[in-house]
């Protein structure tokens, strides 16, 4: 007889998403994640099979995360300009939910280069994160907010660029005024003709 999990999935894996956030991978050991998720060892073994696995789930759990935190700011949005100033200051204040770190960049400079899933789970957050600024800046072109002379894929390639770039600097002594100076630049490129 199968025994009966005695916890929420979800909140131990949201634990152990927190976790990689604040330390990584490597740096993170199994004795940290049972200890934070508040399981036993052999729960978590029987539950996610291994650590690797488990980082796998996590970061899809925070692609999900992330995915409707930003899908409700862009739709609560009312203008493209006001979507794609909201993933700015989405990237440089951070969200309640989820600390400043973006697990994405973390694992791509942490892992991506020797990790095959690690590398493609960062290249799809990456991915949607690029098509969600290309149909904002779209969206702004349709509207005459955003001027047509570029490409919306290569502007959303280079605006995410930007993000990534800040998402870095933020974790470093750069300040929150710094950040924004990047990031009110970046944006004037929507407007070049």
């Amino acid at each position: 007889m199968a025994r009966r999990k005695e916890f929420d999935e979800n909140a131990v894996l949201q634990k152990a998403m927190l976790l990689f956030l604040e330390q990584g991978y490597e740096k993170t050991s199994m004795s940290e994640l049972v200890e934070q998720m508040g399981i036993h060892r052999r729960s978590l073994y029987d539950t996610f099979i291994d650590k690797h696995t488990l980082f796998l789930k996590a970061m899809d759990r925070y692609a999900k995360l992330l995915d409707a935190n930003l899908a409700q700011g862009v739709k609560r949005s009312k203008s493209a300009k006001k979507a794609i100033r909201f993933i700015f200051d989405y990237v440089i204040e951070g969200d309640q939910d989820l600390p400043f770190s973006c697990l994405f960049v973390n694992t791509a400079i942490e892992l991506a280069s020797r990790d095959i899933d690690a590398d493609t789970k960062t290249t799809e957050g990456f991915t949607k994160a690029e098509q969600l600024i290309a149909d904002i800046i779209h969206w702004g072109q349709q509207d005459g907010e955003f001027s047509s002379n570029r490409d919306a894929k290569e502007l959303a390639e280079c605006l995410h660029n930007t993000l990534v770039g800040l998402r870095v600097m933020g974790r470093t002594s750069a300040s929150k005024e710094k950040l924004r100076r990047i990031a009110d630049l970046s944006m004037k490129i929507l407007d070049e003709n």
